[in-house]
């Protein structure tokens, strides 16, 4: 049984202070899960939600959405699920839904189970980052690539084919190369700094190329591993406006850019296509591609076809909130994921 009280991270006003404080513990609805959060997952999101005072409307606002934790407690209409199930899902943009507090209320339909060789800390990390990576491949234009699905029994049908991933290192990169390799791509090319090149090739990547070369060089050597043409399918998974123009100023004439943030390219001709993704899984836009996910999430990890980014846990449980995020907002973490256990809240 669950208690009626709970710790939570709460902003009081837009762009206001976050601080530690006690709330009610929400009640699931019909449809509805309550799930006591073992690991939440930090992302570049909440601290711009926080400072820029993006995306919430109303306040106090709790945010998070990188959910992993134990079913507690299922509304009377909810049969995948049941009390006692690992299980780990993208939280809702809501107080009731979101990830900085020890219980949350959660839709039963898009949640996916935690095979016994993933742990909550590694879970943590997919709701966001590999739902952007997958839906940055295979999502319907202009919200992804649109590849042919291997989720959905397009297995291997991008085989021949070539793509790079910018941002290899990063949470969303580590998961796009795994995707790309899973879609069949003969040639995954990546962008990330030299020291990753050994372990990023265990991912699936087949050339590493280095992130600090000037746009042009960089554009030469894709060009030289293509066997003299440019790329025509890249995400970006970093998504800076230094990335975005990169990305677009080495696409090939024809070619498609995907980035996962706002469109901040500033130089752009005619023939070359940018797509967007919006991470959020139940966007009618996302629903059917995320449903596909979610329903087939548990063999990709079970088998071991997909491993998990590197995690670095914060401790401290909900305080550490504040000191992981002031590291994401001064680019101090590569790499690896930065996770706090809610449980562990003084």
């Amino acid at each position: 049984m669950a208690p009626t009280k709970q710790k939570a991270l709460v902003i009081d006003k837009k762009q206001g202070k976050m601080a530690l404080t006690t709330v009610d513990v929400p009640k699931p609805g019909p449809n509805d899960v309550l799930i006591r959060i073992q690991s939440v997952g930090l992302n570049p999101l909440d601290w711009k939600i926080h400072k820029l005072g993006i995306y919430r409307e109303t306040y106090p606002a709790v945010l998070g959405s990188d959910i992993a934790g134990d079913i507690v407690e299922v509304g009377e209409a909810v049969t995948n699920v049941k009390v006692g199930d690992r299980v780990f899902t993208q939280g809702a943009h809501t107080n009731e839904g979101a990830g900085f507090q020890q219980y949350a209320v959660e839709k039963s339909d898009i949640i996916g189970k935690l095979p016994d060789n993933w742990n909550y800390d590694d879970a943590a990390t997919l709701n966001v980052s590999f739902v952007a990576a997958y839906l940055g491949l295979f999502n319907k234009s202009p919200n992804g690539h649109g590849l042919p699905n291997p989720l959905a029994g397009a297995q291997g049908q991008c085989a021949g084919q070539s793509i790079v991933i910018l941002g290899g290192s990063g949470s969303v990169g580590q998961y796009a190369i795994q995707l790309a390799r899973i879609a069949g791509f003969t040639t995954i090319i990546t962008t990330a700094s030299p020291k990753y090149t050994d372990y990023l090739k265990s991912l699936g990547a087949t050339h590493i190329v280095d992130r600090t070369l000037p746009t042009e060089s960089l554009a030469l050597e894709i060009f030289k591993i293509n066997g003299g043409q440019a790329s025509n399918c890249i995400l970006d998974g970093i998504s800076s406006a230094e990335t975005q123009q990169m990305g677009y100023d080495i696409l090939a004439p024809g070619g498609y850019l995907v980035i996962v943030s706002a469109d901040l390219i500033k130089t752009k001709v005619e023939g070359k296509a940018v797509g967007r993704v919006q991470g959020f899984v139940h966007l009618d836009f996302n629903y059917d591609a995320t449903t596909t996910l979610y329903n087939n999430f548990t063999p990709l990890l079970e088998t071991g076809a997909i491993k998990p980014v590197k995690v670095e846990v914060v401790p401290n449980g909900l305080e550490g909130v504040l000191v992981g995020l002031e590291r994401l907002e001064k680019n101090q973490v590569s790499g690896q994921k930065l996770v706090v256990r809610p449980p562990e809240t003084p």
